[in-house]
């Protein structure tokens, strides 16, 4: 029997990054907004640079995979808050559903047509 290692084991944790990631672009660019602009929000949240984004994708690592491996999570990221899939972001238990959701959080505002000053908080 496998063990898991979180609390709870979430399907989108096994995920590949690379699986969701073209959603986030598409979602962004639907609105009027730039694949690069989605990479920049996702590099402010992780740490990641532009090339360590691109082989996380390439690789097709897995959502628990990306963030254990996120070269710094972003200080500022506690202050994202609001409200993903009816879920408070701020009130999410799990660590690594927590990022999962803020990340969603950012590509929202993004893709809502936020500035990209108060989309990535000073």
């Amino acid at each position: 029997m496998l063990k898991a290692t979180r609390m709870t084991a979430h399907r989108i944790f096994t995920m590949p990054f690379a699986a969701v990631y073209p959603a986030y672009v598409n979602k962004a660019e639907r609105k009027g907004r730039t694949r690069e602009e989605v990479d920049r929000v996702i590099c402010w949240l992780t740490g990641y640079d532009q090339t360590g984004l691109l082989q996380q994708i390439e690789k097709k690592t897995t959502f628990e995979a990306f963030f254990d491996q996120a070269p710094a999570m972003h200080p500022n990221s506690a202050l994202i808050k609001g409200v993903v899939c009816g879920v408070r972001v701020e009130e999410v238990a799990d660590p690594l559903m927590q990022k999962i959701r803020q990340l969603d959080k950012l590509v929202d505002k993004l893709a809502k047509g936020k500035a990209m000053e108060k989309v990535l908080r000073p």
